[in-house]
């Protein structure tokens, strides 16, 4: 896991014992994309936030429990540490990206200490999708229960890898559970957008599309700074 912590100062008090977000890239369990990594945490950074991006187990050779477990140690190591790195242990949000997406969906609804949010970016959720990963996985929203947190999920129609009925489906699953989330599916947008920055986008027909489902992290934002009480 790689921690970046703004330096405090005195010139921004506001700052003091600053909510985190663990950045979760996807890359189908085969790899931890880099577009999905430090892009994403810089912009949190931007936004006053602690971020920690975690690169987990990868691999044909391996299976779920493994990427699950490093999910989890990742967050009991941030509660461990968040006294000493002026961070607020209580408000430490998750995004994940396709199958990060997934494991940010399975530390929601499984893991011993669940993010106080969190944010699915075009997200595998069905066991559905297994074939196109590096190993089996499980379904995630019949897992949802009353302590799973409340959920930003952002999804494209035209995505053809991870079809919307992953979003769908865990959008369901917390509407039947009274768990509070907001969604915003896309018309256009292939998958892997990321921040659908230039530079981390490489499809020839972005242009069309790159000014309007950009602007899906400010919306994040605003929903985040609201739903954990900061900055508002």
């Amino acid at each position: 896991m790689t921690v970046y912590l703004p330096e405090p100062s005195p010139e921004m008090p506001q700052l003091e014992n600053r909510p985190g977000v663990l950045v979760i890239p996807g890359g189908g369990y085969h790899m931890c994309s880099a577009r999905e990594a430090e892009p994403v945490a810089f912009a949190f950074l931007a936004k006053g936030y602690a971020a920690f991006i975690l690169r987990y187990t990868v691999g044909k050779e391996h299976d779920f429990s493994m990427p699950f477990a490093d999910v989890q140690e990742a967050m009991e190591y941030i509660a461990a540490n968040a006294a000493e790195w002026s961070v607020d242990a209580s408000r430490i949000a998750a995004i994940g990206f396709s199958a990060g997406g997934h494991l940010c969906a399975a530390l929601s609804v499984m893991g011993k200490i669940r993010p106080a949010a969190s944010i699915l970016v075009y997200p595998c959720i069905l066991d559905s999708i297994s074939p196109i990963l590096a190993f089996p996985v499980p379904s995630l929203d019949v897992k949802v229960d009353a302590q799973t947190p409340a959920a930003f999920i952002i999804a494209a129609c035209e995505d053809g890898t991870v079809p919307i009925k992953n979003s769908l489906a865990y959008a369901n699953a917390l509407e039947n559970a009274g768990i509070p989330f907001e969604m915003h599916i896309y018309e256009k947008g292939h998958h892997g957008f990321s921040l659908a920055e230039p530079t981390l986008f490489s499809y020839r027909d972005s242009a069309e599309y790159n000014a309007h489902i950009k602007g899906w992290f400010d919306l994040c934002i605003t929903w985040l700074n609201k739903r954990l009480e900061f900055l508002v």
